[in-house]
């Protein structure tokens, strides 16, 4: 096997992040490659050879984390120092994750008192400085997404032996108050303990801090002594720094205990009148968010898509959040529900008071929604817009009251008026400024951006909703949001000789728990004459002005005056570039351009990496090697999402176990098929849901409990070969080869495993066979052989190994896919079962969308629910009836090995057991999937 090989090991990978209202930021990892040329001067091929590995060669020896939060803006910036202790060169990962709404506005890497910074460019420029690269095989993109919130930022670069590396990442966003609070969450898994780990939070708050509370997902009774909180009245310091002893996950333990959310909230004084106006520098800065103000009634319709592409899960959920919903609308407010398919539907022809009856009766309609037909959004959001204005007409609703719409969609449409630009027109007169739209897209398979731009033209606002085990709470939390408002068409005036370059001063609503920001531009630094008037229409009128008052920053902060800089600029500029981003969605074609331009202008002239810039690094290897960092569009971050290229994936999508399955007559393949959970979403890893004994399983509680479980056997005799996964788009293909016990036990009951598989990526030239015996490889002309009885950490050009002896082989594929093998010994006089092998997937969602085969069917999403648990034959295993694929099938409670963590005996997992050879639940018949040969495709 030809090129070049070397160790590669992990030595950091956490999340050391910020996150700004629920966002996440933050995640080091620091990965390293020995290189070691195997390659002879005249070119001929040398052989895999085994490496030594040595677990100190990088030390990473400092991370922090410090965030500056001035008057809301905060300024965050991650630094992780490493220093390369081999006698080579070894190359080192720099990995950040960020909110997504935050800008990029620095990144260096100093190494050996060199400084390499990188530069913000025009996208369109960066793009072809990027693709010239490419065609030279340089370069790699920076910035993917990550989750609902966050993007990940990485950087390679080789580092000299015995030499230094400081990777510094800045950024910058404006934190969002919502549901009466600011939140900055710091995610913290290093995987090892750090001599240096420090993350440090200031806020300063001129307006007052009303409260700062500080909570962890993994303080002890031993850790929590090592938060330092200080709060004064207008300024609050929280540090967090264990040592290398406090990290350490138990008395004898190397791992770090540091695994978690670090989470601090906090809330400012408010008072009625004006606000706060903070002016630095010739810019100002005003809040507005006044306490205490009632409630404005509110008008809602409620239009739900029941289009047949909302079955399952989608449906479940949107019934559960609706009727959570609908209890918690207030006495004052009316309210009507639509449903649309091809056809539109109404719980009651006109607006309904919420009494406690009419709750009571819409409740139980909600129960009843359903998966029927197409997708007719036009009439469905046509026939809301209609109810709304004929109850105004009627004169049915207080005066002094806010309509609302709120669509909830999973598609595109597809019935009636399918044309999104004739759409946008219809709803735009038909609301005529009257009322908002606000527009949830359920899944990855709505057109997001025809909803964002039709809700930005009616007063409203676009979110996504996750096909998530929690999506009923995403549904709930929306609403929470904005169920209450206090006030309307709110004005907030300057005086135009003293200000301009202002951001938006017109909002159409104020929501509870939320705020308002202006920023600006003084003429000059006179602000005697500045003015401020603010109007909104609310239970009372709301009128109120005054002279701005300007708080002095240097008697407030005697010592930290160089603290704060042109913050208010900083601010000014990010909301208006934010602000014009939006606008730039809306408008005619020479506004959009105009828009744009104004924009970039800006983003170019403050350094931030926005949707029109990019930031480009160039390596210090040979200073032509370019990376590009982007800031990703939501329907960027969706369609990688419907690739499945989000880098929140985790390694262990789904498995394939073997286990002992006897029968009287037939010998059959056991497969057992874990969807393991976790907190994080997984966009397109499978997304089981139950609902049985009454008992629906909580996102906690999905990942602790292993019910997510599906296990089939396969009437399959000794020497069948299957087709486990095909994927033709990147070409890999992995075939398993049944084998069974060396001789027929006395009871005539044959036991059968996997002992033999065939790896092929045709696109890399890469062919690999393992038996219980020994691994072969084929590339570049060559078969390589090693021995399960032999350790080895590999790499090459194309493929790394890395093999444990007697216990596992992992197979990483360069830029693809990763399995790992277990080898399961058996004692070897036992007179009839013998070694076999486990087969397990790791990011399978680096495989296309169309992988198939036994196992990569369910590598992509599929959806089931289970329902109707009943007694079965045993009264440990009840059977209850599954709804998959279109069939309803019946399931048996049964058990299965997992021998992930105990490889030697396993543990007993609860599995739904899907009876005949899994008829229902794949794709087709398991004869299907029988190939000729160990290397051979369908």
């Amino acid at each position: 096997m030809s090129g070049h090989f070397a160790v590669r090991r992990l030595l950091l990978c956490g999340c050391l992040g910020l996150a700004l209202p629920s966002l996440v930021l933050g995640a080091v990892f620091v990965s390293l490659e020995e290189a070691a040329d195997t390659q002879p001067a005249n070119g001929t091929p040398k052989t895999l050879q085994k490496r030594s590995t040595d677990n100190n060669v990088v030390e990473v020896y400092s991370v922090t984390i410090d965030c500056t939060v001035t008057s809301r803006f905060a300024h965050t910036v991650i630094t992780s120092k490493a220093l390369n202790k081999a006698n080579s060169s070894q190359e080192i990962f720099f990995e950040v994750e960020l909110p997504k709404t935050a800008f990029i506005t620095n990144f260096t890497m100093e190494i050996e008192g060199r400084v390499y910074v990188g530069v913000v460019k025009e996208k369109e420029k960066a793009k072809k400085q990027y693709e010239t690269a490419v065609k030279a095989g340089q370069t790699a993109a920076l910035v993917k997404a990550s989750g609902r919130n966050m993007e990940k930022f990485a950087v390679s670069v080789n580092i000299a032996a015995l030499s230094n590396v400081t990777f510094t990442l800045t950024h910058e966003e404006l934190l969002q108050r919502k549901l009466g609070q600011y939140e900055i969450l710091t995610r913290v898994k290093p995987k090892q303990r750090i001599q240096e780990f420090k993350i440090v939070t200031n806020i300063y708050e001129p307006q007052g801090i009303s409260y700062v509370d500080v909570h962890s997902t993994f303080l002890s009774n031993e850790l929590l002594p090592l938060v330092e909180k200080t709060v004064t009245d207008k300024k609050a310091h929280i540090s967090f720094s264990p040592t290398l002893e406090q990290q350490r996950s138990c008395p004898y333990c190397e791992g770090s205990v540091i695994d978690g959310d670090f989470i601090v909230k906090y809330d400012v004084k408010r008072e009625k009148g004006l606000g706060d106006i903070q002016v630095i520098n010739g810019y100002f800065v005003h809040y507005f968010g006044p306490p205490d103000l009632r409630r404005v009634p509110m008008n809602v319709v409620f239009v739900i898509d029941e289009s047949g592409s909302m079955a399952g899960p989608k449906i479940r959920q949107t019934r559960e959040a609706m009727v959570a919903i609908i209890q918690d609308l207030h006495e004052e407010d009316h309210f009507g529900i639509v449903t649309f398919d091809d056809y539109v539907r109404v719980w009651k022809p006109t607006l309904q008071q919420a009494t406690n009856q009419t709750i009571k009766d819409a409740m139980e309609f909600a129960k009843k929604i359903t998966n029927r037909g197409m997708t007719d959004i036009n009439a469905g959001v046509l026939k809301g817009v209609e109810m709304l204005r004929t109850a105004r007409r009627d004169e049915i609703l207080p005066q002094r009251s806010s309509d609302m719409i709120i669509l909830l969609t999973d598609g595109m449409p597809n019935s009636g008026v399918s044309d999104p630009v004739e759409i946008h027109k219809n709803v735009r007169e038909a609301i005529g400024g009257n009322m908002s739209l606000n527009c949830l897209g359920f899944g990855n398979d709505v057109e997001y951006p025809f909803l964002d731009v039709m809700s930005q033209q009616n007063k409203g606002f676009a979110r996504r909703i996750f096909t998530d085990s929690d999506a009923s709470l995403q549904l709930q939390g929306f609403y929470e949001e904005v169920s209450s408002p206090l006030l309307l068409e709110v004005d907030l005036k300057y005086p135009s000789n003293t200000v301009d370059f202002l951001t938006t001063n017109h909002f159409n609503q104020l929501f509870n728990g939320s705020e308002i920001i202006v920023a600006g531009r003084l003429m000059d630094n006179d602000i005697d004459n500045f003015l401020v008037e603010v109007f909104g229409v609310g239970y009372e009128d709301y009128q109120v002005q005054g002279q701005a008052s300007v708080s002095d920053w240097g008697v407030m902060y005697p010592d930290e005056e160089y603290v704060f800089g042109d913050f208010t600029e900083r601010l000014w500029a990010y909301l208006t570039i934010q602000q014009l981003l939006d606008k730039s969605k809306v408008g005619s074609p020479q506004e959009k351009d105009s828009i744009t331009a104004k924009a970039l202008d800006m983003s170019l002239l403050y350094n931030f990496v926005t949707p029109l810039t990019s930031m480009v690094v160039t390596k210090p290897e040979t200073d032509d090697t370019l990376q590009v960092a982007d800031k990703l569009t939501e329907e960027q971050r969706q369609n990688a999402e419907r690739m499945g290229f989000t880098s929140e994936k985790k390694q262990s999508n789904l498995h394939l176990f073997q286990s002992l399955t006897l029968s009287t007559s037939n010998c059959f393949l056991s497969l057992f098929f874990i969807y393991l959970r976790s907190e994080t979403s997984f966009l397109s890893a499978p997304k089981p849901t139950y609902l049985f004994g009454g008992w629906r399983p909580s996102l906690s509680d999905r990942a602790s409990r292993p019910e997510d479980a599906l296990c089939f056997n396969i009437n399959a005799k000794p020497g069948t070969i299957f087709t486990l996964v095909k994927d033709q788009m990147s070409g890999v293909l992995v075939n398993g080869q049944i084998i069974g016990d060396k001789a027929v036990p006395p009871d005539g009951h044959i036991s059968t495993y996997f002992g033999r598989f065939g790896i092929v990526h045709q696109t890399l030239g890469v062919n690999l066979e393992v038996s219980t015996q020994d691994i072969s490889v084929f590339q570049n002309g060559n078969w390589v052989k090693l021995l399960w009885s032999g350790t080895a950490s590999l790499k090459g050009p194309n493929m790394d190994l890395l093999l444990t002896k007697d216990r596992s082989l992992t197979v990483t594929l360069k830029d693809s896919v990763k399995f790992v093998i277990l080898l399961h010994k058996v004692w070897k006089k036992h007179p009839y079962h013998r070694d076999y092998l486990g087969f397990y997937t790791l990011d399978s969602h680096l495989l296309s969308p169309n992988v198939h085969g036994l196992l990569g069917q369910f590598y992509h999403s599929i959806e089931f629910e289970v329902s109707n648990l009943r007694p079965g034959q045993s009264p440990e295993k009840p059977d209850a009836t599954m709804f998959v694929k279109g069939h309803e099938l019946n399931v048996t409670r049964g058990w299965q090995r997992d021998f992930r963590r105990a490889i030697k005996k396993g543990e007993s997992i609860p599995c739904w057991f899907i009876h005949n050879n899994a008829t229902g639940l794949i794709d087709g018949e398991a004869t299907d999937y029988v190939v000729t040969g160990l290397f051979s495709t369908l």
